[in-house]
């Protein structure tokens, strides 16, 4: 027999009525006509009124938890979150605790899966991004031993190249510890006050070289003012500006390069630019350039140096400081990097809540 409310209530209904007539005709003297109207009007009754109560407690709640479960299949969470209120049913307040639960389990299911996948493409960038100066020195050395030692001219040639490639392996090492260490909160912030202009010009003393060998001038713009205070980890926020200074002098490829640094405060903060008249960066990379290993062009970033992990410290670093870095950016035109430091003492933000936060908005 098919189980739904009116099936229920046509049984309960029946065997209510059945039992009250068989009462009413231990009643001496009642008639036949009495026995039937009482077993209709009892049937009635029992009938409706399980039908009703089953149907709105019961099977109508019944029929949403399906219905959930259906959607959490399909990942579809809407329903979930439309639910909102509370009810006296207490079928209906279990089935909510349930749904809620399938729901966050489904979520954290979700959550495992994606972190899987994103451990297994680290990994396999790393392999690669470790592979490749490894390789390098391993084959200049070999060379050597097999004979071109004996050329004082090729072995100093070789042994800088394997110097180089062994450089590259060793900033990449200590770039991921930085990365771990940010990430797991071993590596505490000093917070001071200190001008960060003038931080900004010796970051531009050092790399005058490097900027005069691109063509690029390097600058402030016209309304930074001559002392800007800020409260902030010296040593990290200069690791952030070298970091994102050195990347728009790397990605030049004109003759009248500009990389122009805007200190400005805004809203009790100061808001910090870097701006350069570059290649730029297309659309569909920008959200990503954060990203461990990422490379807007891979073959053209790795002819300028680098592996991919400068841009994924400096958001950390800023993490860390209660705030994070913005890009707008036009190809063939260049980009803005900017983000805000505080002018007031503050507490080290914990990196790892800020990272839960961007994968739930994933």
């Amino acid at each position: 027999m098919f189980f739904n409310s009116r099936s229920v209530g046509l049984v309960l209904g029946a065997i209510i009525a059945v039992v009250t007539t068989l009462f009413l005709s231990l009643v001496p003297g009642i008639s036949d006509i009495a026995l039937l109207v009482a077993l209709g009007i009892s049937f009635s009754c029992s009938y409706l009124l399980v039908m009703s109560t089953m149907e709105f407690l019961v099977f109508r709640e019944l029929g949403k938890m399906y219905e959930v479960l259906d959607k959490l299949h399909a990942d579809d969470f809407s329903l979930i979150e439309e639910q909102v209120g509370e009810s006296t049913n207490p079928i209906k307040l279990a089935n909510k605790k349930i749904m809620s639960y399938a729901s966050a389990k489904r979520k954290e299911i979700a959550d495992l899966k994606r972190m899987e996948v994103y451990r297994r493409e680290f990994l396999a960038d790393v392999s690669h991004e470790l592979k490749t100066p490894i390789f390098a020195a391993q084959g200049f050395v070999h060379t050597l031993l097999d004979g071109a030692l004996e050329d004082e001219v090729i072995a100093k040639r070789f042994l800088k190249k394997a110097a180089k490639s062994l450089d590259g392996l060793d900033n990449m090492v200590h770039n991921l510890l930085s990365i771990s260490q940010l990430e797991s909160g071993d590596a505490k912030l000093v917070v001071e006050r200190y001008d960060l202009r003038e931080q900004v010009e010796e970051i531009f003393d050092q790399l005058e070289n490097k900027a005069d060998k691109k063509y690029v001038s390097l600058g402030f713009s016209e309304d930074t003012a001559p002392e800007v205070l800020v409260y902030a980890d010296r040593r990290r926020i200069g690791h952030v500006m070298t970091n994102l200074i050195v990347n728009a002098i790397k990605y030049q490829d004109n003759k009248a390069g500009l990389v122009e640094v805007s200190l400005k405060e805004e809203d009790g903060k100061i808001l910090v630019k870097v701006t350069d008249n570059g290649f730029g960066i297309p659309e569909e990379d920008v959200k990503r350039i954060f990203e461990r290993f990422y490379r807007v062009e891979k073959s053209r970033a790795k002819s300028k140096g680098g592996n991919g992990l400068g841009l994924a410290i400096v958001r950390h670093i800023l993490q860390a400081h209660g705030t994070q870095c913005f890009v707008k950016s036009s190809v063939g035109l260049g980009s803005t990097f900017s983000f805000y430091l505080s002018t007031e003492y503050f507490e080290e933000h914990d990196v790892q809540t800020e990272l839960d936060k961007e994968e739930q908005n994933i």
